[in-house]
């Protein structure tokens, strides 16, 4: 099973990065075949339907043909405000809007179409992010994936790692590789 795995920061020191590291590692265990994807190393710009106009930059592409790639997903989302970040916003709108005059990617849900999704969520917060988690919920629906039932915030995560970046508590190990299971299992029965 090929499973891409991404966090909503960009930042060096990002709980959610270390969390899906951490998932990643875990589904590696599980004999998945992993690509972790830092957003960081795309160049793209805030959406704009001129920019678009214009010419879709070559790392959306990359980035479309990245998510198609995959039936599975694995996505850890930091929570700003009550919801998930402006990068993963941004991420997901570049990502499903159609290329006009582009074969392969004029309709806008194919990188989203039956993907098995779990979602994650770390902050230094008691809730761990579980506002973002309810939010990207209903926007990851909305582009017809399948997200997973069971979901993971994880909460004072800045005190969850050791130095390698492992999870100090086996619950909250169990936890994330709970999420991770469920994912494999449904997107074996439902990939095409």
């Amino acid at each position: 099973m090929q499973v891409l795995i991404f966090a909503g920061s960009t930042s060096l020191e990002s709980l959610n990065r270390k969390l899906a590291s951490h998932a990643a590692a875990i589904a590696r265990a599980a004999g998945a075949s992993v690509t972790q994807l830092e957003l960081a190393g795309l160049n793209i710009p805030m959406y704009n339907a001129d920019l678009e106009a214009q010419a879709t930059p070559a790392d959306v592409i990359e980035l479309k043909q990245l998510m198609f790639s995959h039936p599975a997903w694995l996505v850890c989302s930091p929570e700003y405000n009550g919801s998930f970040t402006a990068l993963l916003k941004n991420t997901i709108d570049w990502a499903s809007s159609p290329i006009k005059n582009n074969p392969d990617w004029a309709r806008g849900s194919k990188p989203f179409d039956g993907k098995v999704v779990g979602l994650l969520s770390a902050s230094p917060g008691l809730r761990g992010g579980q506002n973002s988690l309810l939010h990207l919920s209903a926007v990851l629906r909305n582009l017809q994936c399948w997200v997973a039932p069971k979901q993971y915030a994880l909460g004072h995560a800045n005190q969850a790692f050791d130095a390698q970046g492992h999870l100090k508590d086996p619950l909250a190990h169990k936890s994330v590789a709970g999420v991770v299971e469920q994912v494999l299992w449904a997107a074996a029965r439902l990939a095409p």
